[in-house]
């Protein structure tokens, strides 16, 4: 029995970069990550590396208390909150045009005009097309949504209590913005943030669902992780 018959036709794509230090880009301030090797198989018998990096490094989700006083950690989130349906918004015309696009309620009304409503309690995922910048100083000044935007979408209850933000560049904020709206909006509740995600032209517009994988930190503020899209039968 082939691996589309076990998942009943179900596809997998991976969402993540590979974890490799010397192409990482680091959000300013976090620690740079290393891969050391401290095990050989000659003549250890065996070989192994320890990695140090930031839990919010590369291809990553962030937990509640990333933002919010008291909000939920990574080790208190369940898998219900770890596996959500997805829409992904093409955003990369206008981002290309402006690296610093924020974007609007106008767009994800155009956006629902052509594909429906945006689900109750969805990953709403940006595809701006910053993978292709990744370890470059261009991947740092980067779009986002604006503040309004995902208040709009908390308010009309397509976030949700546990949906959440994504998209293939550093934050769900536009860069410029210091202080950090959208993620202090998006990080209440049971909401989480998809952030550096790769592959995005893997990921259909509706219909996916986003399942997030990683290491389940002690009162961790997210983690780095493997993202897959779980495509339905083709």
């Amino acid at each position: 029995m082939n691996g589309d018959a076990l998942l009943g036709g179900l596809r997998l794509v991976s969402l993540s970069h590979v974890n490799d230090p010397a192409r990482a880009s680091v959000y300013p301030g976090d620690p740079p990550p290393r891969l050391e090797t401290v095990a050989r198989l000659e003549p250890d018998g065996f070989y192994l590396q320890t990695v140090f990096m930031g839990e919010h490094t590369g291809t990553h989700w962030g937990a509640p208390g990333h933002f919010t006083p008291g909000g939920l950690l990574a080790d208190e989130l369940t898998p219900e909150d770890l596996f959500r349906p997805a829409v992904k918004i093409d955003v990369r015309r206008r981002c290309a045009a402006d690296p610093g696009y924020a974007v609007t309620v106008a767009d994800l009304a155009e956006w629902e005009q052509g594909h429906g409503r945006i689900p109750g309690d969805s990953f709403v995922v940006l595809w701006t097309g910053w993978q292709e910048r990744f370890g470059t100083e261009a991947f740092l000044p980067h779009p986002g949504f604006a503040p309004e935007t995902v208040q709009w979408l908390i308010d009309t209850g397509r976030l949700g209590e546990r949906g959440g933000t994504g998209t293939d560049a550093f934050s769900p904020d536009v860069s410029t913005d210091t202080s950090f709206a959208v993620s202090r909006a998006v990080y209440r509740r049971r909401r989480i943030s998809l952030e550096v995600l790769a592959n995005l032209a893997s990921l259909p517009t509706t219909g996916a669902w986003v399942l997030c994988g990683g290491q389940i930190n002690k009162a961790g503020s997210g983690s780095t992780a493997l993202i897959y899209g779980v495509l339905p039968p083709s």
